[in-house]
């Protein structure tokens, strides 16, 4: 096994490429993670607090609405650069893959956000209101009706946050960031390697049907059983 892994494949070992994979894994994943936390969080204050909302609140919409909005207004490369500074006051650098997780944190929570808003305003109005007849809180309307009604179509928009993450840590590469992105351009992109930036390519392109397989599985068995 050791052989194998000091072994080359277009100029690099394998042992590099497997640790780009991880790199890349480990960004996606604990981005994803965090960024749902804190998306799915805007998403109900933009549900609950819009005009007609259960808990109508104009200035938190407003607020909210707007700091999703100029987030998303920014390409992530640019985005990536101007937080350099936040990044390096909260991990102490702001180079490498731990770094990297801020700009991305930063980047992916308003667009699930704005995804999760759209699934949670496909539940059925009437069915929220006679919850609220029958004197649910607004956390058993949330637990309850909400969340069961708009489940599977959740799971699609994180699958759809998931694979814009993907494409965005490849990005980081230009940081340092590591992962697959990085590895395209440093040993593929400068120096001229064209076997190395297609393989990389075909990675990407398998982590992405992947990801689209997981979700419209899980999606698929959410609906059946709502």
């Amino acid at each position: 096994m050791e052989e194998f892994l000091q072994s080359k494949i277009f100029g690099i070992k394998w042992l590099r490429l497997l640790t780009n994979c991880q790199e890349t894994l480990y960004m996606v994943g604990w981005s994803l993670l965090i960024g749902t936390i804190i998306g799915f969080s805007l998403a109900l204050v933009l549900v609950l607090c819009r005009k007609g909302g259960i808990l109508e609140n104009r200035i938190a919409y407003l607020i909210v609405n707007t700091i999703c909005n100029i987030v998303r207004s920014v390409p992530f490369a640019i985005l990536l650069v101007t937080i350099m500074p936040f990044t390096r006051l909260l991990m102490g650098r702001a180079t490498g893959t731990r770094p990297s997780l801020v700009p991305l944190i930063v980047y992916i929570a308003p667009y699930l956000a704005r995804l999760l808003e759209n699934s949670l305003l496909e539940a059925d109005p009437g069915i929220l209101e006679a919850a609220q007849a029958m004197g649910a809180s607004t956390w058993q309307v949330i637990r309850y009706f909400l969340l069961p009604e708009t489940m599977g179509s959740m799971v699609l928009a994180l699958t759809t946050g998931a694979i814009g993450l993907l494409g965005a840590s490849a990005m980081a590469g230009y940081v340092g960031g590591g992962g697959v992105g990085d590895l395209a351009l440093t040993y593929g992109y400068e120096k001229m390697n064209t076997p190395l930036m297609i393989l990389t390519v075909c990675i990407l392109i398998a982590f992405v049907q992947l990801l689209q397989f997981i979700g419209n599985r899980l999606s698929r068995r959410l609906r059946a059983h709502r």
